[in-house]
């Protein structure tokens, strides 16, 4: 793994194809090394990856490839189940994905001979995103363009069916608050859902549209992050129903908002794709510039390691690695 200061990565890993989605386990998989899974328009792959910010013994990086899973379609999503676990005798690798057939896909392997996978079928539109229960990982839920989100069992069975105003960009579950789900929508309103009452909670709005994305605060669960329009904002939900915090960022558009698992004030975003390159930023709340400017040719998907400041980005046959600071 080379250190590859031109676009000021800190580090790229080589493909086989194009990534359009790329995602850091966020649970503990009881091994030093981190899971990441990248998508591309055929394959899931499943590798590991360490760094020297966390293994002193390690020269930049060391990314290995576990298994490459073959899809058929591209994918557009990929979520983790927290029942992935590199320490467990076989060990499990659970994970499911999104893709452009309106399908989710659940994979299980044990990366020898068990090499299972089950399709959720029910949405009727593209499906923007999705996420395990980070609890037990009993339940994924699903939040797509046909205006519901739709939390399923892991035989594909529909548990509860959420219709929205507009299409539902991002879906969160917050391993403190296991019983609510917060949904985004485009129109710019976000909402918290009571699984057990399966009734809306509590509602903030942007203001502004198009919603593209929004994250909820892993180190706190009072603050939310979205983009919108060309704009990043942030709430806290204990205050008012309206951004706290807001400020433009991306010239054209934003596209992703995705908080660091590291620190509450730590965020990232990124642009549209443009013609070449697309813009990568880091945030820290207590800085009024970015702190860190990236760009990676035609990149999408953004994730954060969980332990350290570093988050990823998918490109054009690459994965492109950025460090920053607490």
């Amino acid at each position: 793994m080379k250190q590859d200061s031109t676009r000021n990565t800190a580090y790229t890993v080589d493909c086989e194809d194009y990534v359009h989605v790329v995602k850091f386990n966020p649970f503990d998989s009881g091994d030093a090394c981190s899971l990441i899974a990248y998508g591309g328009n055929n394959y899931v792959v499943v590798g590991t990856c360490r760094f020297q910010e966390e293994d002193a013994e390690v020269e930049g990086m060391q990314y290995k490839t576990l298994r490459t899973f073959h899809h058929g379609i591209r994918v557009d999503a990929i979520a983790w189940s927290p029942e992935t676990r590199l320490d467990a005798l076989p060990p499990q690798i659970r994970f499911c994905t999104a893709a452009s057939d309106r399908k989710l896909r659940l994979f299980t392997s044990d990366l020898q001979d068990k090499n299972e996978f089950k399709t959720f079928d029910g949405h009727s539109d593209y499906i923007n995103d999705l996420v395990f229960a980070p609890k037990e990982g009993q339940e994924v839920a699903s939040v797509s363009d046909d205006h519901t989100c739709r939390v399923w069992d892991l035989e594909g069975n529909e548990k509860a069916h959420f219709v929205l105003r507009s299409p539902g960009m991002s879906v969160c579950w917050h391993p403190e608050e296991a019983f609510k789900l917060m949904v985004a929508e485009k129109n710019g309103t976000i909402r918290f859902y009571d699984l057990i009452t399966q009734q809306a909670i509590l509602s903030l709005e942007c203001e502004q549209t198009p919603l593209m994305s929004a994250d909820w605060c892993l180190k706190n669960t009072l603050k939310i992050g979205a983009v919108a329009g060309s704009d990043w904002l942030i709430w806290d939900i204990t205050c008012s129903s309206y951004p706290q915090d807001k400020r433009p960022v991306h010239v054209d558009r934003a596209r992703l908002f995705r908080w660091s698992q590291v620190s509450e004030n730590l965020f990232a975003t990124t642009g549209y794709p443009g013609k070449t390159t697309t813009q990568l930023l880091v945030h820290h709340l207590g800085h009024p510039q970015p702190i860190l400017t990236g760009t990676a040719a035609v990149g999408s998907g953004l994730t954060w390691h969980r332990t350290l400041p570093l988050c990823a980005v998918g490109g054009d046959h690459k994965i492109f690695f950025w460090v920053t600071e607490m």
